[in-house]
């Protein structure tokens, strides 16, 4: 009897100690690509997971693991925040409108799941924070004047063999010793300090406040009247690049792209080449080269009657947002479908999200 048992005792080891390290497997090499959200409700299987996630190392990789683009930051002028999310069961904040911090604030950027915002007090201070741990930084006052709606663009590149967050902002603002120029100062937080650049970008032109994105080194800004602001933060230069009034600034393959919206489409142009208006006439090289064409019809949304002019608020890698009359629609690049997420116009300003537990 006892030798017809210990086949069976051993095969109960063997087997409890394969789902441990299937359990292990997946605590250590999954979940760090999953967002803050589900990674918290994964904490409740077991007492090792939830220790694990809650270890500076675990939330290090998950920062630099998941970078998928979770909801949107929105805003009306004086009132709080709210996040929309593009996915309920799997995106989620604590604290959409940021009460934790010290006053009332204005989104201004985000970048890899830190947010930029700017208090209404006198001081107009800026913020950096993460709403998933709530943690956040205050800044140094610039040395400049950034005016009432500063043009910034907040830079965080997460990096593997970097422990410390550390970021840029980056703001053009007009010259007060010049008229019809932009200067531009940065923040760096490794050295905690402003420090403004010398250049300086001639030309009587207005920026778009939140309209900034950062891509390899380069900020480029909307120029209300048409046009593009590059400003490379390598070289200290700023550009001028042609482009028409309407469309938004994004990311997509890797460059910068505008993405625009007629009644029956969506165009995304990626910057093929900053420098056509130095080349030939006779040249045959475009600045903008069109890279996705998305068809729009009142059946791909639904059965909601097109408007003749939507607008897109966000364009990125893998999503874009339109909006359609009053209603706002999500666009998958994978699934190539569109999904409403609100059914009334949400806010003037819209700042998207990564759901990421870096720390500050």
């Amino acid at each position: 009897m006892d030798r017809a048992r210990r086949p069976i005792k051993a095969a109960g080891s063997v087997n409890s100690k394969i789902h441990r390290d299937l359990r292990e497997i997946i605590m250590e090499n999954t979940l760090y690509f999953l967002p803050a959200k589900s990674v918290f409700r994964f904490s409740s299987v077991c007492r090792d997971w939830k220790l694990w996630i809650h270890t500076p190392f675990f939330k290090h990789n998950q920062s630099n693991s998941f970078s998928s683009i979770s909801g949107f930051f929105c805003q009306q002028p004086g009132e709080p925040p709210s996040f929309l999310s593009l996915e309920h069961m799997a995106f989620g904040l604590p604290d959409p409108s940021l009460s934790f911090l010290p006053e009332e604030v204005d989104l201004r950027s985000s970048s890899n799941g830190l947010i930029c915002c700017q208090g209404r007090s006198k001081d107009k201070s800026y913020y950096i924070c993460n709403p998933v741990n709530k943690q956040f930084k205050k800044l140094s006052k610039p040395n400049a004047d950034h005016g009432n709606e500063p043009a910034v663009v907040l830079i965080f590149e997460p990096s593997r063999l970097n422990f410390v967050a550390e970021f840029e902002l980056v703001c053009a603002f007009q010259s007060t010793d010049f008229d019809n120029a932009y200067e531009f100062e940065i923040y760096n937080s490794a050295n905690g300090s402003w420090k403004v650049s010398g250049e300086i970008c001639f030309g009587n032109r207005r920026l778009e406040p939140r309209s900034g994105v950062h891509v390899k080194g380069t900020v480029y800004w909307k120029v209300h009247h048409g046009g593009v602001l590059a400003f490379d933060l390598n070289k200290d230069r700023s550009q001028l690049i042609p482009y028409g009034t309407r469309g938004s600034l994004g990311k997509m393959y890797g460059k910068v792209c505008t993405a625009d919206a007629t009644s029956n489409c969506i165009r995304v142009s990626i910057l093929s080449n900053m420098y056509t208006n130095t080349m030939e006439m006779s040249s045959h090289v475009k600045t903008w080269e069109e890279k996705l064409h998305i068809p729009l019809s009142s059946s791909s949304l639904g059965g909601v009657p097109l408007d003749p002019h939507p607008s897109i608020r966000f364009a990125g890698e893998n999503v874009a947002v339109i909006q359609n009359h009053s209603s706002l629609f999500s666009y998958d690049r994978k699934t190539q479908n569109f999904k409403l997420l609100a059914k009334s116009e949400y806010a003037s300003w819209f700042i998207p999200y990564v759901n990421s537990l870096v720390e500050l």
